[in-house]
């Protein structure tokens, strides 16, 4: 009972700008290199995260 909205809305956009700021746009700033590659990391971390989370949202919670 994964959210697609979770999943495909926020985390993988998150994942891709993440990665796209760290392995292409960081490489061409020089003085705030270690800055953008940073901020992408950290984007994409969260968009991992927010990933998993949506895999396992429910709207009802789960009664064993």
């Amino acid at each position: 009972m994964a959210s697609k909205a979770i999943t495909a809305g926020v985390g993988i956009p998150m994942i891709i700008v993440g990665a796209l700021m760290a392995w292409l746009w960081a490489p061409l700033e020089g003085d705030f290199q270690n800055q953008v590659e940073l901020v992408g990391s950290t984007i994409g971390i969260l968009g991992v995260i927010f990933f998993i989370a949506g895999l396992f949202y429910t709207k009802e919670p789960v009664m064993h």
